[in-house]
C-alpha cells in the first residue's frame, strides 16, 4: 500500500474503526480512542478501572479490527518471566541420540498483549515485561528473540486492592505512553449493553488492517508535520507542571511534588500525530494536544501531601493548567 493509498484510506479511519468495534462494545469512546492512538503512535498503555468493565473484549475487539495476535496475561505473585517469555526444552533425536535445545516461546510473543493486573506481580517480573516493551526483543541465555511487530501491550492496574500487590515505580509508570481511565456507562449505554450481552444474538467485527498496514500507519504517523507552536504548547504544557521551574503557577509549587519530564513533551507530540491521523488531518493542532494531556500526564506528575490534605487530584491541576496556559 502506498503513503497516498494509506492517506486516502484513513479519510474514513476513525469512522470505520468505531462501527466496527461497537458491533461488541457499547460506548467508551475516549477509551476506544486513546487505545487505538496508542497503537498508531508505536506505545504502549496503562488501562486503570474497576473490574467487570470489559477490558479484555474491548482488546480482543480492537485486535479482530486489525487482525492482530492477541494474548491476556494473568499477573499473579507466583508469575516468573519465564511465563512471559518463553523457555528452552531438550529435545533429543530418536535416530542419532544427540541432544538439542529448542525455544518455546511464551505468551509475549503476540501483537497485542493483556498484561492483566500488572501490579500484582513481584517487580523481577514486572521489570521482565518492561524489558521486552522498551527493547523490542527478549533475550533468552544468551540468544536473542525479536518480538513481533507490532507490538503493544495493555497494562490493567486494580484500583481497589492494594494489599498483597506490587504497584509500578513512578519511573516505569513513565514507560507508558498513555495512561487511560475506564470509567462505568452512563444509565442508557448500560443498560444497551445489558441487553446485547444477554441474548442469543452475536455480532463479529470486520477486518479493517493487517499487520503491515499498521506498522505502514506507524511510520506515516511520525512523517505528520508539527508547526512550531504546537510544539511550543506541548512543552510549555510540560513545563507547567514543574514545581522547580521559576515560571510555574503557585499551585504547582505548592501542590506537586514532581513533574513531567520532557518523555511527556515527546508523548503529547507523537500521540498529537496519531490523533491527527485518526480524525483523518496531515496536521497536528493545539486541540489534539489539549484532548490527550490527561492521558499522557496523570501517570507522570506526583502530587504532594498539600494536594492530598486539600483534596485536590492530577486531574484537577492538570485540567487548571490547561485551562490558564495560552496557545
Amino acid at each position: 500500500m502506498t503513503e497516498k493509498e494509506i492517506i486516502e484510506k484513513t479519510q474514513n479511519i476513525n469512522k470505520d474503526i468505531f462501527n466496527e468495534v461497537h458491533k461488541v462494545i457499547i460506548g467508551q469512546d475516549d477509551v476506544i480512542e486513546q487505545i487505538i492512538i496508542s497503537i498508531l503512535a508505536g506505545g504502549h498503555a496503562l488501562l486503570a478501572g474497576v473490574p467487570g468493565l470489559g477490558k479484555t473484549l474491548l482488546i480482543k475487539t480492537i485486535a479482530e479490527v486489525f487482525e492482530l495476535d492477541f494474548n491476556r496475561i494473568q499477573f499473579t505473585p507466583d508469575l516468573m518471566p519465564a511465563d512471559i517469555f518463553g523457555t528452552e526444552v531438550i529435545e533429543e533425536n530418536q535416530s542419532s541420540g544427540k541432544r538439542t535445545f529448542r525455544f518455546i516461546k511464551g505468551p509475549i510473543f503476540s501483537n497485542i498483549i493483556l498484561a492483566d493486573e500488572i501490579n500484582r506481580t513481584p517487580p523481577k517480573t514486572q521489570s521482565a515485561l518492561l524489558e521486552a516493551m522498551g527493547e523490542g526483543h527478549v533475550t533468552i541465555n544468551g540468544e536473542t528473540h525479536e518480538v513481533a511487530k507490532p507490538f503493544f501491550v495493555l497494562a490493567t492496574q486494580n484500583p481497589i486492592e492494594l494489599e498483597g500487590t506490587y504497584p509500578l515505580p513512578e519511573a516505569q509508570l513513565d514507560r507508558f505512553l498513555l495512561n487511560i481511565w475506564l470509567d462505568y456507562l452512563p444509565k442508557e449505554q448500560e443498560c444497551e449493553m445489558i441487553n446485547a450481552t444477554t441474548s442469543n444474538i452475536t455480532h463479529k467485527p470486520k477486518t479493517l488492517f493487517h499487520a503491515n498496514d499498521i506498522i505502514e500507519l506507524q511510520k506515516l504517523v511520525r512523517d505528520i508535520p508539527v508547526s512550531s507552536n504546537v510544539v511550543n504548547y506541548a512543552v510549555e504544557l510540560s513545563r507547567a507542571t514543574r514545581p522547580e521551574n521559576p515560571d510555574a503557577p503557585d499551585y504547582v509549587k505548592r501542590q506537586i511534588k514532581w513533574g513531567a519530564g520532557s518523555r511527556a513533551s515527546q508523548a503529547l507530540i507523537m500521540t498529537g500525530k496519531a490523533r491527527a491521523l485518526l480524525k483523518g488531518r496531515y496536521n497536528v493542532s493545539i486541540e489534539d494536544i489539549k484532548a490527550l494531556a490527561l492521558p499522557v500526564l496523570r501517570h507522570r506528575v506526583i502530587t504532594n501531601f498539600h494536594a492530598d490534605a486539600d483534596g485536590v487530584t492530577v486531574e484537577n491541576i492538570i485540567n487548571k493548567i490547561i485551562d490558564k496556559l495560552e496557545p
